[in-house]
């Protein structure tokens, strides 16, 4: 809950200063808050379900991110509409965010429960399947939040119009909502690693959509597949890595997200350094998708 809290509070102190190095501490501390979220919701939803034999409703989970990014959208199209200040989309996002909080608040731990003595986990397995999965957790990180950073740059550079990047961003969100359903059942068919390597690829694909085909079409495809594709490899990662370690899942889970992380810091930076030098967002793109790729294979690599 305090996580939460900090999420919140930190979105909404954003509008109340223009300065960059408060804008780089806020961010940060914001990005702590996130991570502990990611980790903490996803071990108690993926315990929950698994006690209730109801494993598959891991994806319902997980389509709440797209829900946010679609209403994140339709919030800042609002805004755009009236003309509101930058200071107002952090304001509104704070208070979006505090309407989730909530909504936890109404919805958590509802009926009785076992009280248990906490146990300690096991060691983490030194196992390759563990230290490939990280791995590639890590280059999917680093590929995907490219995209996902600069995709309104590139909308904007394309001159397409503010409320056209709010509508980019919302087929993004509108496409993970159901698309991580089907992958999951992807996983279910194909495999969880499988399915990994092939979200992955079709990422690929709508990275370079993003930056190779027209002003319109191109960001809007790129959004589809950026918000058909990530949520669930975000999601089908973690459960890879909680499958290996099954004696220490908050353990496999924390370092999961900080190999995540730690893509999604040098990603942007990167991407921008060779953005200003080529005045276009292709070479990065390009960089991405071939992160992306590395990452699927190295994800199905035996052995």
């Amino acid at each position: 809950m305090g996580a939460l809290l900090a999420t919140a509070v930190l979105s909404a102190i954003m509008a109340f200063s223009d300065n960059l190095i408060f804008f780089l501490v806020v961010r940060f501390f914001a990005g702590i808050a996130s991570a502990f979220v990611l980790v903490f919701m996803a071990t108690i939803v993926f315990e929950r379900l698994a006690q209730a034999g109801r494993s598959q409703l891991h994806a319902v989970h997980f389509g709440g991110v797209g829900v946010g990014i679609a209403a994140s959208s339709l919030l800042i199209g609002a805004l755009t509409l009236l003309e509101s200040s930058w200071r107002a989309g952090w304001l509104w996002s704070g208070g979006l965010s505090a309407v989730g909080l909530l909504a936890v608040l109404l919805l958590v731990d509802r009926g009785p429960t076992q009280m248990r003595r906490p146990v300690a986990e096991g060691m983490l397995p030194r196992a390759p399947a563990m230290a490939r999965i990280i791995l590639a957790y890590g280059l999917f990180g680093f590929g995907y939040i490219v995209t996902a950073t600069f995709l309104v740059a590139i909308v904007r550079q394309g001159e397409a119009g503010p409320l056209f990047e709010a509508v980019v961003w919302l087929v993004t969100g509108l496409a993970g909502i159901p698309l991580v359903w089907l992958w999951n059942k992807a996983a279910q068919r194909w495999g969880r690693t499988n399915a990994f390597a092939a979200a992955c690829m079709v990422e690929a694909i709508g990275v370079l959509a993003s930056v190779t085909l027209g002003s319109h079409v191109g960001p809007l495809i790129g959004g589809v597949l950026l918000g058909g594709t990530f949520i669930a490899v975000t999601a089908v990662g973690l459960q890879i890595a909680r499958d290996i370690a099954v004696e220490a899942p908050r353990r496999a889970l924390s370092l999961m997200t900080a190999a995540f992380g730690l893509g999604q810091i040098i990603g942007p930076v990167v991407a921008g350094l060779i953005a200003d030098r080529t005045g276009t967002f292709t070479a990065p793109s390009i960089m991405a998708a071939v992160a992306l790729i590395l990452s699927a294979f190295i994800a199905r690599k035996r052995g």
